[in-house]
């Protein structure tokens, strides 16, 4: 029973992760607007050019220069699709495979077994506050094991915003890690770990915990047959709950895992808190909800073919 949940967990999440990668770069591009003001040092730690006289307005202006106006998903997706093709929107996709294979599949079949364990034998269905503990632990456990895989995907799908000389161009998922271990060190796999950890956490404890007490009360209550409309119901809406609860924390993972790190330079941020500090100070409170509109746009059916696929696939498999 175990083993199987992990097969259909595994199966699900790589369609809908495959199905949805599109909005996913595109979310990445946007929560990656901005970060050249919040990441540069303060103006006391830049060199002081308003001594240079008489360029000393020059240099008043370049300090002042506003940072450049935020470009909506529609706007970022036909600014990719110009530089590189209709292909460009499926760029870093063989590292969302990777991810989804030992990300979700972890998750989903280990909150499965824990779901197994802890139902009430007589009506088969888990409490609320155990589904959530479930999500918690199973999303904590999954994203420290497809850490590696996260880091390259946030990397694969911010490269084509960047110029020529200064991309990466990893060519596929294998490459990136390989990369990224000679040249940053082992260590550099599990960047941001503890923001994907608890990112993870809060998505999957939202989500699938969610996504269980909407259907059982959509079935309880007679509202909805056990169906295509039930699955797709309450997978909208824990898409929902998941976008509102992750974005902030995702926000500052992808610009963690995204930074250059060169050896004698200082990093852009210190750490989780510090590229939070730095981002709000930048560009207000709001800037942890940039990219919340593709987030929501691809949360929403990344859940619905999440679980319908999922639902697919025991029925499938129901007599193994």
């Amino acid at each position: 029973m175990g083993v199987k949940g992990f097969v259909e967990g595994g199966i699900a999440s790589i369609v809908a992760g495959c199905s949805t990668h599109p909005l996913d770069l595109i979310k990445v591009r946007m929560q990656l607007q901005g970060e050249a003001a919040a990441a540069a040092p303060p103006p006391a730690l830049r060199p002081a050019l308003a001594f240079q006289t008489p360029s000393s307005s020059v240099a008043q202006n370049v300090r002042l220069t506003p940072p450049p106006p935020r470009v909506g998903p529609v706007a970022v997706g036909l600014r990719i699709v110009q530089q590189d093709g209709f292909a460009g929107l499926f760029s870093g996709v063989s590292a969302t495979v990777l991810r989804q294979t030992l990300y979700s599949t972890t998750r989903m079949g280990l909150y499965d077994i824990l779901k197994t364990k802890w139902s009430d034998p007589n009506t088969n269905n888990m409490p609320l506050t155990r589904k959530i503990v479930a999500g918690l632990i199973a999303g904590g456990i999954g994203a420290a094991v497809g850490n590696p895989a996260d880091v390259a995907m946030v990397r694969m799908q911010a490269d084509g915003r960047l110029p020529a000389a200064q991309r990466r161009n990893y060519k596929s998922v294998v490459d990136a890690i390989s990369q990224m271990s000679k040249g940053e060190g082992v260590a550099s796999l599990w960047r941001g770990s503890s923001l994907t950890v608890n990112r993870a956490m809060v998505v999957t404890a939202s989500q699938l915990a969610s996504y269980d007490q909407i259907k059982e009360t959509i079935l309880d209550k007679g509202l909805m047959k056990d169906g295509l409309g039930t699955h797709v119901t309450a997978s909208f809406a824990a898409g929902f709950v998941a976008s509102v609860a992750s974005n902030p924390v995702d926000v500052i993972k992808t610009r963690v895992m995204n930074m250059k790190v060169e050896p004698g330079v200082a990093p852009p941020y210190a750490g989780a808190i510090d590229c939070a500090m730095k981002t709000i100070r930048a560009e207000g409170p709001m800037a942890l909800y940039k990219g919340f509109i593709p987030t929501i746009s691809r949360q929403g059916p990344f859940t619905v073919v999440l679980f319908v696929t999922l639902e697919q696939v025991r029925k499938l498999l129901k007599d193994f």
